[in-house]
């Protein structure tokens, strides 16, 4: 009782201390932005955001074109900076703007951060608690459980003001790829990471780039799919030639904030470069349409019995496999939960479907609210997706409690799924049949990210 007291206290204290230095980071950035007319307090999104106000459509060729916003690159990687809101004064005073916890919710936040390696943490609950701050304040907290601030003798501010940087670039108007989809990400990487069969042989290194690889791996995510990216000629499309375009593009920026940060500044030049290399592996797994390949290398390798976690290269693998599988847990959690993050993709997926037809598109596949339903998309999904890649981590952990716990979960809500697709008209079944049909192509032809 009293040790769970003292955990309590030492995370209310870190809470405390986290909200502190996110103003200090803060403060920081705005003192920057009037020096040499650098402007870093803005967000640092790396291209102006998909915006229907800025999309013009041409007759004649039917591109579309770009907005009129002027936009900055910076650290030799595709990140932009928009125009500064602070120097049209529409920027809130601080501290106000950072709407600071109050000692009630400092507690449950706490209280929270002491059971942050249960299945059924709420991460929803959770980023109200920490009021948006659950991405910086989770990965803090996970810092501090490994020890990793002191092993790798980081700069706490430093590390404050990356994480407020990677926080900052997910646009929160995103239903599905925003900052709390990262912080879920992270919790159930912890979780993967405190397996008994992979705990035991992780290095710090490893726990430290599974944890940065998981916070970062949606960064600046536009909230549309690469095919979209690809028809509207958009420059990451050129830049990454078609090729895993926003998995590359979520690691450059994470690369160009870890530059900006500083945060590894103090580190050989080669062993950081080496981190950059590493965690862009790590992201770049988490591209869909590499899901048979890492699939069938991950059962191979269970089947030869041949996985030896002594060797850094078979650890990194099984990282790349974890994240993946953090990536798409959603299905695996308890209903409540899971149900509002199939939601929230579905949503996601359908802006991007409305936009498409409001600009004479053709309608990407699983973005047709009037064709593809919910329970249809989250059926095809688990059973393309999700089941088969979580089977083979059920082998792999020879299982845990938690795999059986996942695979419970996984089985009851694709039941449920299920009925309610049925329980549509009869006339919906085919064309649930087209939406599970579209995920099957997404996985082979390189469909979505």
């Amino acid at each position: 009782m009293a040790a769970c007291r003292s955990s309590v206290m030492t995370a209310h204290v870190y809470i405390s201390t986290s909200i502190f230095l996110l103003c200090l980071s803060a403060a920081d950035g705005r003192l920057n932005t009037g020096h040499a007319g650098v402007l870093l307090v803005e967000r640092r999104g790396s291209y102006p955001l998909i915006d229907l106000r800025i999309l013009k459509t041409s007759a004649q060729h039917g591109e579309v074109e770009a907005g009129r916003r002027k936009v900055k690159r910076q650290l030799s990687f595709q990140r932009y900076c928009h125009a500064s809101r602070l120097l049209r004064g529409s920027v809130p005073h601080t501290p106000g703007s950072l709407h600071l916890l109050d000692d009630d919710y400092l507690g449950q936040a706490a209280h929270m951060l002491s059971k942050v390696g249960t299945w059924n943490f709420d991460i929803f609950l959770f980023d109200r608690l920490t009021n948006g701050h659950s991405l910086v304040t989770l990965m803090c907290h996970l810092f501090n459980v490994y020890g990793l601030v002191h092993h790798f003798q980081l700069d706490m501010v430093k590390l404050h003001r990356f994480l407020g940087m990677v926080q900052e670039d997910y646009h929160s108007q995103n239903p599905y790829h925003n900052a709390v989809h990262a912080a879920d990400v992270t919790q159930a990487m912890y979780c993967y990471l405190k397996e008994p069969k992979l705990a035991e042989q992780l290095s710090p290194l490893d726990v430290f780039l599974g944890l940065m690889a998981a916070a970062a791996h949606d960064v600046d995510h536009p909230g549309v799919n690469q095919p979209f990216l690809i028809k509207t000629r958009h420059h990451l499309a050129s830049l990454y030639q078609n090729t895993s375009v926003l998995e590359s593009h979520h690691w450059r920026s994470t690369v160009g904030m870890l530059r900006e940060s500083r945060l590894l500044s103090h580190l050989p030049a080669d062993v950081s470069q080496d981190m950059e290399q590493r965690l862009g592996s790590l992201i770049l797994a988490t591209d869909i349409s590499r899901q048979n390949e890492f699939l069938s290398t991950f059962r191979e390798h269970l089947d030869n019995q041949d996985l030896d976690l002594q060797l850094a290269s078979h650890r990194h693998f099984i990282l790349q496999i974890a994240l993946k599988c953090a990536d798409v847990c959603n299905p695996c959690r308890v209903w409540e939960m899971s149900r509002q993050w199939s939601e929230r993709v579905c949503e996601e997926f359908y802006r991007q479907g409305d936009l498409e037809r409001k600009f004479d598109m053709e309608i990407s596949p699983l973005c047709n609210q009037q064709a593809d339903s919910v329970p249809a998309i989250q059926t095809g999904f688990i059973s393309y997706i999700v089941e088969p890649l979580f089977e083979e981590w059920h082998r792999f952990t020879e299982p845990s409690p938690l795999s059986r716990t996942m695979m419970g979960h996984l089985h009851k809500n694709k039941a449920r799924w299920s009925r309610l697709r049925h329980a549509h008209t009869p006339s919906d079944t085919q064309t649930h049949s087209q939406a599970e049909d579209d995920i099957c192509f997404k996985v082979s032809e390189k469909g979505r990210n």
